[in-house]
């Protein structure tokens, strides 16, 4: 008599080591579902093909997960992802522009759940960075990562799909307790390029990253940890993994100091901040004014704080602006700490 084969033991990381989860589209009866794969990151697994590694043709998001409340033994993952919805619904955003097809946001929801509980039971106590990532698929497969039907008319999925957890680094978390030293970097574009020419696909977050990459690599070749990107016409846009903010404290008739609170023009072509959407429903709840640019640099200069955002790294403040030292505020970064911890929904926030 044959013994069946033993099912293969679940992966589960070493202290400080990632985990990752595939999301495999599963043909059934009752059409085309997805199946998950937890595995080791590097064990191979991505076709040398894929045009998300040839051709960086793809989308992602990047998300914390940090200690859920009231997690113990037997709850599952102790950790919960913070703005999942958001960073949910800005990736299918982002997959629509570049039409690529997605699983359902539950099945990004159950991959990431996976990762998150394999992650912990090599990193207990640690929080986590979770990325999805979508690229168009293999070249020369069918549909070339475009919706296309199977003969029973279900629409199936032809990209490469997974959730990579991974421990938050050190670095980010010293980047943001001791500020950035931050270059102005024009990008090479006005500021009306994003309607005037869609396919250049701005304000979308896609895998092609090299500029973004290079622009870092500059600001390290000249001492700087961080840079924001302007236009050719002047504006203030972003940073290469950030979004900007910046606030001003003003007096008010009856003597007190309200505090406004500033972020670049969506319209300019820049990527809508999850945090800052976070940040700024918190605001408006505490009664700060909100404002939406457009913003040149000498705004930055005489704000009384600007803070680079972002869901890993958090509320950095901006201590240099190329080379100069500006204006920083203690009070105000711990607020804007508190109001990113609120984890409120961003609603609709920007022009």
């Amino acid at each position: 008599m044959t013994e069946s084969p033993q099912p293969a033991a679940p992966f589960v990381p070493g202290p400080g080591e990632s985990v990752v989860v595939y999301l495999e589209p599963d043909a059934g009866p009752a059409g085309v579902g997805v199946k998950l794969r937890v595995d080791d990151p590097r064990r191979p697994a991505i076709l040398v093909t894929d045009q998300g590694l040839t051709r960086g043709d793809g989308v992602f998001e990047t998300m914390t997960a940090v200690a859920a409340e009231g997690a113990g033994p037997g709850s599952g993952s102790p950790l919960r992802v913070r703005k999942e919805d958001s960073h949910l619904a800005r990736l299918a955003t982002s997959a629509q522009a570049l039409e690529i097809p997605l699983p359902p946001a539950a099945d990004w929801q159950r991959a990431a759940a996976a990762g998150l509980e394999a992650f912990a039971a090599g990193n207990p106590g640690v929080d986590a960075v979770v990325k999805l990532v979508a690229s168009r698929g293999p070249e020369g497969a069918p549909g070339g990562g475009h919706h296309v039907r199977a003969e029973a008319g279900v629409e199936r999925l032809t990209g490469t799909y997974w959730v990579l957890v991974s421990p938050v680094s050190p670095g980010l978390v010293a980047a943001r307790e001791r500020g950035l030293k931050v270059l102005l970097l024009d990008r090479g574009v006005d500021s009306g390029v994003a309607e005037r020419a869609p396919w250049l696909l701005m304000g979308t977050k896609s895998l092609s990253y090299a500029v973004n990459m290079a622009a870092l690599r500059y600001a390290a070749s000249q001492g700087a940890d961080d840079v924001i990107f302007t236009s050719s016409d002047g504006q203030v846009l972003e940073g290469p993994t950030s979004t900007v903010l910046m606030a001003r404290r003003i007096p008010q008739q009856d003597g007190s100091t309200g505090i406004e609170l500033v972020t670049p023009l969506r319209s300019s072509g820049i990527l809508p901040g999850t945090s800052q959407g976070t940040i700024f429903a918190a605001a408006q709840a505490a009664g700060w004014q909100l404002g939406y640019g457009p913003l040149e640099p000498s705004d930055l200069v005489d704000a009384d704080g600007v803070w680079l955002v972002s869901s890993v790294r958090l509320v950095a403040p901006v201590t240099h602006l190329d080379g100069e030292e500006i204006p920083q505020d203690a009070e105000l970064t711990e607020l804007l700490n508190n109001f990113l911890a609120e984890d409120r929904e961003p609603g609709e926030h920007g022009p």
